[in-house]
């Protein structure tokens, strides 16, 4: 027994120092901040050789800052260029656009003014017919007295409400005396389909006032009346009553 522990040992210690023992590797021990110094080292040429290499592609391709320096203030230059221009252009525009307007301004007023011009010479046609309804009143056959002319009745554009404008004449051959009268009006509607007269003016004393008139030769009416809302006016007959009784009526359809 004492034979076979002594060759078992034996063999336990040629395995660990013999031939076939595992080699066994000697380093020098090197302290931790040589080691962190190496790295710093390591990365400061690498980041060198970087840069090196960048500024060397940049001179291959040809860039040197100088020259882009100036190709970047020859665009600025340009860019101001084209920014005078644009707001030249602009302020062109503009006095382009106020000139249009005034031309505009120019015709509207000229278009109105011819409104008004045809407006006055229609007013004027009307005043011709009616002084030269004047003239014959001494031929025979004429009916002799007050009349209505030119009734003519039409809407203000405002909801029931009617512009009227006549005149009234007095074509008597003896030199005329001053006549006191009233108008009145019978206006035809139609009001949820059926028949209903209006008289105006209603009764109130207020409005009266507005319907009475005084002649001596002729005299224009002219002003408005209005209807319920809804009231469809279809004709108006206007009347003239001197001393409260009706001498003369016209009537008019719309």
């Amino acid at each position: 027994m004492a034979t076979s522990g002594a060759s078992i040992k034996l063999k336990r210690l040629r395995q660990r120092f013999g031939i076939n023992a595992p080699k066994l590797a000697i380093r020098t021990h090197v302290a931790w901040y040589w080691r962190a110094l190496a790295i710093i080292v390591m990365l400061s040429v690498s980041l060198a050789l970087a840069i090196w290499i960048y500024d060397a592609g940049r001179r291959i391709a040809g860039y040197q800052s100088n020259e882009s320096e100036q190709e970047i203030q020859s665009l600025r230059n340009r860019v101001t260029e084209l920014d005078a221009e644009l707001n030249k252009l602009r302020t062109l525009a503009g006095s382009g656009e106020s000139s249009l307007m005034i031309e505009r301004a120019t015709l509207d007023q000229l278009s109105r003014q011819a409104k008004t011009l045809e407006l006055e010479n229609a007013a004027l046609k009307e005043d011709l017919a009616f002084f030269e309804g004047l003239m014959p009143s001494s031929v025979a056959g004429e009916e002799v007295g007050v009349r209505i002319d030119k009734l003519r009745v039409e809407p203000t554009g405002v909801l029931g409400e009617y512009r009227y404008r006549m005149l009234v004449i007095n074509n008597g051959v003896r030199q005329a005396k001053e006549l006191k009268g009233s108008l009145q009006f019978l206006v035809k509607t139609q009001q949820g389909g059926k028949d209903v007269m209006i008289t105006l003016p209603s009764g109130k004393e207020p409005e009266r006032e507005n319907y009475r008139f005084e002649l001596k030769h002729f005299h224009r009416l002219e002003g408005v009346f209005s209807v319920p809302s809804g009231a469809v006016v279809e004709e108006v007959e206007a009347r003239l009553l001197l001393d409260g009784v009706v001498r003369v009526r016209q009537s008019v359809t719309l």
